[in-house]
């Protein structure tokens, strides 16, 4: 399997003049852990993540280095440190030129690379534009898909994904983190949403694409506030049979 027919397409991104209070709101509000940076031209130039905010000065977790440990290091890692706990914009706390994929980057390749640089995440691009996100979630969600003896996926399941997420990427309702797996015309369904009415749209979105056989729902709910979550009727039941 490669990238293409695993990633995340529709992709969030933010600017490197985009706040920190910003980009926290919307990783919070859409449920995900990283964003890709872009410039005004729509060129990656970084990346953040969580552990981008666990050294902030707003919580009292900015990093403290023995007086010694200062003196060894030099000055120049204890300004770095400065700006990451003091930092207002994005471009002051990303990681610069993050490692990157293209689509047909296999995930034997996306494995290595995740576990040689301990990144959790990899953008996909397609020359200088990103067009996909490809982490752990998703290689999750593939995992998870051939435990349930789904065959490798053939050109038309490719382009059947490819209308599918297209048809529901365009509407308020999309599933927070949508992961769709195609095989021989079945329908994998991955995600969060926050009420009931986006899954049945969901469901309803994948089933009217020509060359769809089934769908099977994995989607999960959140309640937004507290945090709780159930998994899909379908996912419960095969809990209980398992």
């Amino acid at each position: 399997m490669r990238a293409h027919q695993v990633m995340t397409r529709h992709v969030i991104t933010v600017g490197p003049e985009t706040t920190i209070l910003e980009a926290a709101n919307t990783m919070l509000q859409n449920h995900i852990s990283g964003l890709p940076v872009v410039d005004a031209n729509g060129a990656l130039v970084g990346i953040v993540s969580e552990g981008d905010f666990i050294r902030r000065a707003e919580i009292g977790t900015q990093r403290k280095r023995g007086r010694w440990l200062n003196l060894l290091l030099g000055p120049g890692a204890a300004a770095s440190d400065f700006v990451r706990a003091q930092g207002r914009k994005i471009g002051e706390i990303m990681t610069p030129e993050p490692l990157t994929v293209t689509e047909e980057t296999s995930l034997e390749d996306i494995v290595r690379l995740m576990e040689k640089n301990n990144v959790k995440r990899l953008p996909v691009m397609r020359g200088s534009r990103i067009v996909g996100l490809v982490s752990r979630s998703n290689l999750l969600q593939a995992v998870a898909s051939l435990a349930r003896d789904v065959p490798d996926p053939t050109a038309d399941d490719d382009h059947i994904r490819d209308r599918i997420i297209a048809t529901i990427a365009k509407n308020d309702w999309m599933p927070f983190g949508l992961n769709v797996v195609v095989r021989n015309g079945v329908v994998h369904l991955d995600g969060v949403v926050t009420e009931e009415r986006s899954r049945q749209a969901a469901i309803v979105a994948a089933e009217t694409v020509a060359g769809v056989k089934e769908v099977h729902d994995h989607l999960c709910w959140v309640e937004p506030m507290s945090g709780m979550y159930l998994n899909s009727t379908e996912d419960e039941k095969t809990a209980k049979a398992n």
